[in-house]
């Protein structure tokens, strides 16, 4: 055999590892399994974190009448400058108007940066004769940026012909970045602390 043959068997030997390299590869890329972008990065979606345990965190048990527990979470609210948004006369049920109350205050922490917090109280019988409340509370935290965009328009004079003086403005507002539910048990036990003391000032007017 001549030294030009034996080197065109090694080159087709060679060729042939390589096409059975390559398959080989292909069927275990096709045998993988699956995973979705979330697993792989190691990502819980948010629901997950929802366990639904029994805790106090929202809510909280008072000895008074549902009028007179969310009269007290009304004036705790009021006496820390929150303002008090009225209940639609046509809410459903109509008793509603005095065992719900929702207040809003305004912050801003930094010149571009402004924050609301919405608090929302619903106040429930609990007990008999009515006269033990669960006060359930929630309190959500909307952030605002200040966003700038240029207008730009230009003012045509036929006088000179085609020329255009370009005249430019600004435009300044307040854009929604994040939202979400104030979740810090401490927050919640100081207004619950502040809600027991309009409470039981209350009670003793009467």
């Amino acid at each position: 055999m001549t030294r030009r043959s034996l080197a065109l068997r090694a080159r087709t030997g060679l060729l042939g590892l390589g096409a059975a390299a390559a398959l080989s590869l292909a069927g275990c890329a096709v045998q993988m399994p699956f995973q979705a972008p979330a697993e792989k990065a190691g990502k819980t979606t948010v629901y997950q974190n929802e366990r639904f345990q029994a805790d106090e965190t929202f809510s909280r048990l008072f000895d008074g009448s549902v009028e007179d527990t969310c009269e007290a979470a009304r004036r705790a609210l009021l006496s820390q400058g929150y303002v008090i948004s009225p209940t639609p006369a046509n809410a459903v049920p109509p008793s509603s108007n005095n065992s719900s109350v929702t207040g809003r205050k305004h912050f801003q922490p930094d010149g571009d940066v402004h924050v609301e917090i919405s608090f929302n109280v619903v106040c429930a019988p609990d007990g008999r004769q009515d006269q033990v409340t669960t006060a359930f509370v929630s309190a959500q935290q909307d952030r605002y940026s200040l966003k700038k965009s240029s207008n730009s328009t230009s003012i045509g004079v036929s006088a000179l012909g085609s020329i255009s003086v370009p005249m430019s403005s600004t435009d300044e507002s307040l854009v929604k970045v994040a939202s979400e539910t104030i979740p810090a048990g401490a927050f919640y036990d100081r207004f619950f602390s502040l809600m027991q003391r309009m409470l039981g000032e209350r009670v003793a007017d009467k």
